[in-house]
């Protein structure tokens, strides 16, 4: 993984902060929206399916669809990479807790959306999009394998990858097991195409403690997708080097320079 990878477009999405331009705003001073929307609201979509797709999915294709607008990508061509700790952690305690109690009430709606790939399942069809679709579930690692991964199929050939990262709140028992709360979202679109000014990451395996982040690790920490925070906060601020958890006692260490 030393060949540099470059981001072509970053997206991002959590309550206060619906964008990747507020996003970095904030982490250089401005304050939080008052007035910004409770939850995101996919375009990509159409309104019935909008009103109905869960917290998780919409967050998903909000930063998906203005990660590939950021990089002047069309959806339809980019390969994709989704990750999230355990999928929708709310819906998948429902799915557990009627299935233990009155199996025969779920809910057409929600067993459709309770698969890990749902989002994905979404994006695909929302963007007419026929290029692989891949969806991982690493707990904490979550967005550092789906790095991986994304770096993965650059090097096998694709010329770009969308990589998103999603979570949002658990309940139940399995609150025990994945904490997380609020809502965040967070995509990249990466290529090996050299663009000026654009940020290049350069990605190495190692043993060692992810770093802690900074203003958007704070803010969102509750949520199960806060471990990618760190490279956000990077990427708004001066860059340098990210130490993002990997797995036990594992990070993957990323060198960020510019074009």
């Amino acid at each position: 993984m030393n060949a540099p990878v470059v981001i072509e477009g970053i997206a991002y999405w959590s309550r206060g902060l619906p964008s990747w331009a507020a996003a970095r705003d904030h982490v250089h001073g401005a304050a939080m929206a008052d007035d910004a929307p409770a939850r995101p609201s996919p375009q990509l979509l159409p309104a019935n399916e909008r009103r109905r797709a869960p917290e998780t999915v919409a967050v998903a294709l909000d930063v998906a669809l203005a990660a590939c607008q950021a990089a002047g990508r069309d959806p339809a061509t980019l390969a994709s990479v989704f990750a999230s700790a355990h999928g929708d952690l709310a819906i998948t305690d429902y799915m557990c807790a009627t299935l233990a109690g009155d199996p025969r009430s779920v809910s057409p709606t929600r067993f459709h959306n309770s698969v890990h790939n749902a989002a994905a399942g979404y994006w695909t069809i929302g963007a007419g999009c026929m290029r692989a679709a891949t969806a991982i579930s690493a707990a904490q690692a979550s967005f550092a394998q789906g790095l991986i991964e994304a770096m993965a199929q650059l090097d096998d050939g694709a010329e770009a990858v969308l990589l998103v990262g999603y979570d949002g709140e658990s309940a139940g028992p399995l609150a025990a097991v994945t904490p997380s709360g609020g809502l965040l979202g967070g995509a990249l679109v990466l290529s090996r195409t050299s663009r000026a000014g654009a940020p290049r990451l350069r990605a190495q395996l190692r043993d060692g403690q992810a770093d802690r982040g900074g203003t958007l690790s704070r803010l969102t920490q509750a949520n199960a997708m806060a471990p990618m925070l760190p490279l956000f906060d990077a990427l708004a601020g001066a860059g340098g080097v990210v130490r993002l958890a990997a797995g036990a006692g594992r990070v993957l260490e990323l060198d960020i320079g510019h074009g």
